[in-house]
């Protein structure tokens, strides 16, 4: 299900995590989800949260990091996207062809 503005914070991060892995299966449909996933990030995240309970675990969120990993994400799809530009086909002409 793609992200929205419904999604909840944990979907997103699925997301994220989910699809980090578009290089290294070189799937074009999980890098789009990954830059989505990525934007909503953005938006989302504070630059630290802190977490109670017994661990009191404090992490720290880097945009710069997720911004980085967009940038990335980007280049990646511009070489290997072909739906918005096709691959080039070479028709051959036997028009002068003799047999």
């Amino acid at each position: 299900m793609p992200l929205d503005s419904s999604s909840s914070d944990a979907e997103i991060l699925a997301a994220y995590q989910d699809n980090a892995c578009y290089e290294e299966e070189g799937n074009v449909t999980k890098a789009k989800a990954f830059l989505t996933a990525c934007r909503c990030l953005l938006l989302i995240l504070p630059k630290r949260a802190a977490h109670g309970g017994r661990g009191a675990e404090e992490i720290e969120l880097s945009t710069d990091l997720i911004q980085q990993q967009l940038a990335d994400c980007r280049q990646w799809l511009a070489l290997h996207d072909t739906s918005n530009h096709p691959p080039r086909v070479r028709h051959l002409s036997l028009e002068s062809f003799r047999g």
